[in-house]
């Protein structure tokens, strides 16, 4: 009969851990939380010392009725839950859940799922670190009061079941920034000039852009003229040519953010993907001949810190596989240079000798998939840096300067296992690496090209983890789970990989920026996450941090609340009626913005979709403009009629045509723009 039991998060774990425990050792799974905050109520006593009250989960009576069981027979009783807030304050909870304050209970934690890592946690056990669980606790009761507490003022003012939160209405807010900047964006004009070069006795040529000098724009084709005039027909000479050398030094390996953002660049994985497949790499795969096998590291860190052990066995096997020279020497490591909490590793593979290769036919094609990207960034990391040739050239034209460059790939170092998503193609003007200071220059053209500045581009997932990463918004384990609500509430959505904000998500952040602007704003939320790394540090006590928050809160919420009370909310008549019985058609909003109902329901029940006139004529065809959204929710402007006229844009139209070309003007900002970016028309809106 077992001595010891042994308690993990899920099922998976039980077969991987049990493996490397003896017969002494059971192991069973509490299947996450067992205790939490009731749903019914705020379960915190915010009118005392603001102490929460934990309930049993429903649904986890029999899991801890089993595991009471095995609590009784048991001599110690070891908690290996996830090693971190989270994790800590699960193990918490289970000492009070199965009542083993008078038991011999012990914490240990594994930030691999190996032999060697399971047994030495055991070597390492230690009492639960309650400034772990305070940390966890505060995050959760900041995260309750403010979704509790504003999530009702939301349902009374937009009459349907919304929902905010500390994190994801700031997640929100960075969006809808981005898409009002993006809307007000004026394109402005610039030119480029390229020269089409070669050299006697070769077919090869050369492209040199013209280098612009201190002060100077090519803003407009007045400018371009003038400069072509002063070129055209001129002889094109070598001013000078450098050759030289230079690295590119090999990646960190991955942190939660960064694979987040790699594997949706590079896989086309959405956040919740990635970390719902790392999850299971990390809890264990059934390997032909090995059993169930954790192949990676755990997976929510912001650390780039591999072991001692890691860091030998990934040099063993690139000097034995690749060669000595392609070991990266120590000086040329990457330092990141952040403050991270450095608790855990970076995401590893637990065996580098494990290649992709050797598992692809005991994984699914998305984890062989990410396996392999975590393991090629990894190796990378440790590998030497690449090495390319290099040469530049700066050409003088009647005095105006024209540069070239070319870059060839001397040493592929790290390069020979990893290349990331978004890596740069190098340019390679290779007929650069003949030229000499007498070579005589042939000009075959020189083209000018209109351009316009473009907006700042919408958010994808990956580059939304970056912004919320680099704002100290949220922590790793909260990015997916945060991105993943705002989807689900439909408040953003995804057209491709790009992110748009929906009409129903732009209503909740203005209602948020406007009665909460504390609780939106990106500097007062990564300070809270910073006040919450203090209580992990043992600096700052967790309630004080709710004790401070809740009164400013609670203010601004009876303020919400008074202003709400004094306006009378009827519903609105869109001034149609209704097909089926004659009554008046009413606005209400669904899950995908307003549309039309009738106002006899529940005896009719007809319903359709509801436009907004803005009171501009179509150019095509003279009916009304009207607001519409595409099936996924984004915005646009388009004909009443369709389908049988197609207009539409994604910005109001003012009503007005283009003194230039009589297309129709847009509003974007405090500006009028054509609608055709060519023609670059635009005008300040008279007051």
């Amino acid at each position: 009969m077992a001595k010891y039991l042994v308690i993990v998060e899920s099922p998976t774990k039980v077969k991987t851990v049990g493996k490397f425990l003896g017969a002494n050792y059971k192991v069973m799974a509490s299947q996450g939380h067992v205790r939490d905050l009731p749903k019914s109520s705020l379960g915190i006593d915010v009118d005392g010392d603001f102490e929460p009250h934990y309930i049993t989960i429903r649904g986890k009576g029999d899991i801890l009725s089993a595991l009471r069981k095995e609590v009784k027979k048991a001599e110690k009783i070891y908690l290996a839950t996830d090693p971190d807030r989270e994790g800590e304050a699960i193990s918490w909870h289970l000492i009070a859940a199965l009542k083993l304050e008078d038991k011999q209970v012990y914490r240990i934690t594994f930030n691999e799922i190996t032999k060697n890592a399971v047994k030495e946690s055991l070597k390492n056990a230690r009492e639960i670190d309650m400034n772990l669980v305070d940390a966890q606790q505060a995050r959760r009761c900041l995260d309750r009061v403010v979704g509790y507490q504003i999530s009702p003022v939301l349902w009374a003012k937009v009459k349907r079941g919304l929902s905010a939160g500390r994190v994801q209405s700031v997640a929100l807010r960075i969006v809808c920034d981005r898409e009002e900047e993006i809307n007000n964006f004026i394109p402005e004009e610039y030119w480029t000039i390229d020269a089409e070069l070669g050299v006697e006795g070769s077919k090869k040529t050369i492209t040199a852009k013209y280098s612009l000098a201190d002060g100077e724009t090519l803003s407009d084709k007045k400018a371009v003229d003038m400069l072509m005039k002063d070129i055209t027909g001129r002889d094109m000479k070598i001013a000078d040519v450098k050759h030289g050398e230079r690295t590119k030094k090999m990646p960190l390996p991955f942190t939660t953010s960064t694979l987040q953002q790699e594997a949706s660049k590079a896989l086309n994985f959405s956040t919740q993907k990635t970390m719902r497949v790392a999850q299971q790499l990390y809890e264990g795969v059934e390997i032909k001949g090995q059993g169930t096998v954790g192949l990676i590291s755990y997976l929510r860190t912001d650390s780039t810190r591999i072991s001692d052990e890691a860091e030998e066995m990934v040099y063993n096997y690139i000097n034995s596989q690749y060669g000595e020279k392609y070991v990266a020497a120590k000086d040329t490591l990457p330092k990141s240079n952040k403050k991270i909490q450095d608790a855990h590793e970076a995401i590893r593979p637990t065996d580098v000798n494990r290649t992709p290769a050797l598992v692809k036919d005991d994984l699914t094609k998305e984890q062989f998939r990410l396996y392999q990207l975590i393991w090629k960034r990894f190796v990378a990391s440790r590998m030497a840096v690449a090495t390319y040739d290099t040469v530049s050239a700066k050409f003088d034209c009647n005095g105006h300067k024209f540069t070239a460059s070319s870059s060839k790939l001397k040493f592929d170092g790290f390069m020979s296992v990893y290349v990331s998503a978004d890596e740069v193609k190098e340019e390679n003007n290779a007929l650069l690496n003949t030229l000499t200071g007498d070579t005589r220059i042939i000009v075959n053209e020189i083209q000018p090209t209109q351009h316009f500045t473009q907006p700042a581009p919408h958010y994808t997932e990956a580059s939304l983890v970056h912004a919320m990463e680099e704002l100290g918004i949220g922590r790793p384990s909260t990015y997916a789970t945060t991105i993943t609500t705002i989807l689900g509430r439909r408040y953003i959505v995804k057209e491709g990989k790009n992110i748009f904000v929906t009409e129903i998500g732009d209503i909740v952040n203005s209602i948020m920026k406007d009665a909460f602007p504390q609780i939106v704003d990106v500097d007062f939320t990564a300070t809270m996450e910073t006040l919450l790394d203090g209580v992990e540090e043992g600096t700052v006590k967790w309630k004080t941090i709710i004790e401070n928050f809740y009164p400013d809160l609670k203010v601004a919420v009876d303020a919400a609340e008074a202003a709400i009370e004094k306006i009378e909310i009827n519903e609105e008549q869109s001034g149609e009626l209704c097909e089926e019985c004659g009554r008046p058609m009413n606005i209400k909003y669904g899950p995908h913005g307003r549309f039309q109902a009738c106002s006899g329901f529940p005896d009719c029940r007809n319903t359709k979709p509801y436009y907004e006139k803005i009171d501009v004529a179509c150019p095509k065809c003279g009916q009304d403009i009207v607001i519409k959204a595409t099936r996924k929710g984004r915005r646009y402007y388009g004909c009443i009629d369709n389908p049988n006229c197609d207009f539409m844009v994604w910005q109001r139209p003012s009503g007005k045509n283009c003194p230039k070309c009589n297309k129709s003007l847009l509003v974007k900002g405090n500006k009028l723009v054509c609608m055709d970016e060519e023609c670059g028309y635009s005008e300040d809106v008279k007051k």
